[in-house]
């Protein structure tokens, strides 16, 4: 495990979930959503598949959201509000795993994030997926 950067575990902020995961392409898959909720929990998540994510602690901690057709289920810590993880939408066999539980790991790491187009998604449009923007980060030296 040690060797393979794919494989990373994290957790909540208060440390009562805490899981390992297995990233389906290390960070390339790194992106934001413009929807109506993730552009409140302004998250950066990774891929990852159903079967790659391990719970070491406080799976019964999570709660979760889901909203508009039901398809996404964003999962969270009840005891200190953060977002975890989301089963996604446009495949509910992908996780999407917040990059700021990573250990090691800060959203500010990345200089770009690509925005996916949730606003109009996919699965409503019947096009493709489609990216809105870019996330840039700009460190003051």
């Amino acid at each position: 495990m040690a060797g393979d950067t794919n494989i990373r575990t994290g957790q909540c902020h208060c440390g009562a979930v805490r899981f390992e995961v297995t990233l389906s392409d290390g960070f390339n898959s790194i992106r934001r959503c413009n929807c109506s909720y993730c552009r409140m929990r302004g998250a950066i998540v990774v891929a990852a598949e159903m079967s790659g994510i391990r719970f070491l602690q406080g799976e019964d901690a999570l709660t979760s959201y889901r909203f508009n057709t039901g398809i996404a289920q964003h999962f969270f810590c009840s005891r200190c509000g953060i977002s975890t993880h989301l089963q996604r939408r446009s495949n509910p066999n992908l996780f999407g795993v917040n990059v700021a539980c990573l250990d090691g790991v800060s959203p500010f790491d990345f200089a770009e994030v690509p925005v996916m187009d949730g606003v109009n998604h996919p699965n409503d449009t019947g096009g493709p997926a489609r990216r809105a923007g870019i996330l840039r980060f700009e460190p003051d030296d």
